[in-house]
């Protein structure tokens, strides 16, 4: 089968998939028909699979301002657009550019070691028994909560407002807003508290209380660690990540029926 022909602006693209089974033969038809080139060269990267796999590219490519696109072949597809063999370039050369910036977790571990890891969707710190979690919030070096009695917390961007922290309660926030969600994970003090909007500029440090007594676990996306004292959480306005959508299908029309509950 003769290989399409490429835009200039995205004449090189490279195929990346999960181990998925569906994943992996899509991407077999689609470098017969399109071609494969190296990611570190390519002048974009097609992702098959679900959420889970946009995220991780989103991560490997962190840094390389290369623009992603995703095409659904997994379970989760919020990320992703629909799949289809036919009219790639086409397609590409339509897609509409959203930006996002992720997190970055600062987290210092009962032996006093800092770990530092970036995060697309939300970092949060989880209760690790079966006691809740007993939390200082500070924001900008001010303290907002003295303590949250909690199963967590989650701090939350944009783009991951409709993922976990939706499924909490939280806010789901506009893509293009300049805001984060700071929302609670099975409060328990304060009862009424049920979280905050805070501008995407807040330098968020949570603090754990009786750490030895009630361990508590940081996550940023997939990255664990283990019984922290405290995370520091801003978003690292120095990255900026390029995800295309095509026309009428983008990040912010899909965060927007989810207002609307459709």
């Amino acid at each position: 089968m003769p290989k399409r022909r490429i835009p200039a602006r995205y004449k090189h693209i490279a195929f990346v998939a999960s181990d998925v089974p569906e994943a992996q033969r899509a991407r077999r038809r689609l470098v017969r028909r399109y071609g494969d080139g190296r990611p570190e060269t390519a002048d974009v990267i097609v992702a098959l699979g679900g959420d889970g796999l946009m995220l991780a590219t989103l991560q490997r490519f962190m840094n390389s301002g290369k623009p992603i696109y995703g095409m659904h072949r997994g379970t989760v597809g919020f990320l992703m657009n629909e799949f289809s063999e036919k009219n790639l370039a086409e397609r590409l050369a339509a897609a509409h550019v959203t930006v996002i910036h992720p997190l970055l977790m600062r987290a210092r571990d009962a032996a006093g070691r800092l770990h530092r890891h970036h995060a697309i969707n939300e970092v949060s710190l989880f209760r690790q028994s079966y006691q809740a979690a007993r939390l200082r919030i500070l924001v900008d070096g001010e303290e907002r909560l003295a303590e949250l009695v909690a199963d967590g917390i989650l701090l939350a961007t944009p783009a991951g407002s409709t993922a976990y922290n939706l499924s909490v309660q939280g806010p789901i926030i506009p893509i293009g807003a300049p805001l984060l969600a700071l929302t609670p994970i099975s409060p328990f003090r304060p009862r009424r508290w049920r979280g905050a909007l805070l501008p995407d500029r807040a330098h968020v440090t949570v603090e754990v209380r009786e750490a030895a007594k009630r361990p508590v676990a940081a996550v940023g996306d997939h990255n664990e660690v283990r019984s922290v004292r405290s995370v520091e959480i801003s978003m690292d306005h120095s990255i900026s990540m390029h995800m295309l959508f095509d026309p009428g299908h983008s990040l912010d029309e899909r965060i927007l029926r989810e207002k609307f509950g459709y």
